[in-house]
């Protein structure tokens, strides 16, 4: 090999790095645009949703206000504790309420930091955690905690397990959830180095901390969270939990599926 195409390979090596070390540095510093999706609503906006709510705001440790909607049944059994997915804000996720209250349950939804009218921005997994805990710590004092069940739901549903894993409410819904976001990560982007990752949302070390009943969903066409993801996760059950395999099912309008809505009513009048 003559001196001209080694300087060229060392050459193509060094601009292959760099771009790789671009890349990197893009994807550690941009992950919370990569990850999250608000949809932001103005302070004056004003939810129509077709049944009775309640606007709430909680102030957080660091002065900032999140919001939330608890909606209310005729005649409530309980609540239901729910963290909804990645994109879009309570003007849109607010619609899958009727579903549970029509049941006999009131629901309180939570609208991230950035979503929605909540104030601020995510800038860590250890606050995102924080706000969740904060949030359902003042929504229990109205409630038995023994009548609440956490639901999560794609991105909430590490946020959801580490809550259940802390707190004692009657049981654990998840709907389409991930191993952890690391896993994930290894899944979809295998060339990147897993130590970028600021946002672990480690479900599988939760789930085996949650003392009450544990029920997965999950979609066995889902196109954004692997089924796999909660055949792993189903190997760290205690006895009595559950997963529910929705057979056909993609990632979105879970709530609206019938066979999803039947094994609903089913579980929570089993354990109520």
């Amino acid at each position: 090999m003559n001196i001209r195409t080694k300087k060229l390979l060392v050459n193509t090596l060094i601009i292959i790095t760099a771009f790789y070390v671009v890349i990197c540095c893009l994807a550690y510093f941009l992950q919370e645009k990569l990850i999250f999706f608000p949809e932001k609503l103005s302070k004056d906006h004003r939810f129509r949703f077709d049944q009775p709510f309640q606007e709430m705001s909680f102030t957080m440790k660091d002065g900032k206000l999140v919001n939330g909607v608890l909606f209310k049944a005729d005649s409530s059994r309980g609540l239901i504790f729910y963290l909804h997915g990645n994109a879009g804000s309570l003007d849109g996720w607010g619609e899958v309420a009727t579903f549970y209250t029509d049941a006999g349950y009131d629901l309180f939804m939570l609208d991230y930091r950035g979503y929605g009218k909540s104030e601020g921005v995510i800038s860590s997994q250890n606050q995102f955690y924080s706000d969740v805990q904060s949030v359902y710590d003042s929504i229990k004092t109205a409630y038995q905690e023994d009548s609440i069940i956490i639901l999560g739901y794609s991105i909430g549903t590490g946020a959801a397990t580490r809550l259940a894993s802390r707190r004692k409410a009657r049981m654990l819904l998840l709907q389409a959830p991930y191993y952890s976001l690391t896993h994930m990560m290894r899944s979809h982007y295998p060339f990147l180095p897993p130590f970028l990752l600021k946002y672990k949302f480690e479900t599988n070390q939760f789930l085996p901390q949650c003392k009450m009943p544990v029920v997965l969903f999950h979609g066995d066409a889902d196109e954004v969270i692997s089924y796999e993801s909660s055949v792993k996760l189903s190997k760290l059950f205690k006895e009595k939990d559950t997963l529910i395999t929705l057979q056909g099912a993609g990632h979105n309008g879970m709530s609206e599926r019938d066979d999803y809505r039947e094994a609903f009513i089913q579980i929570v009048q089993r354990s109520f």
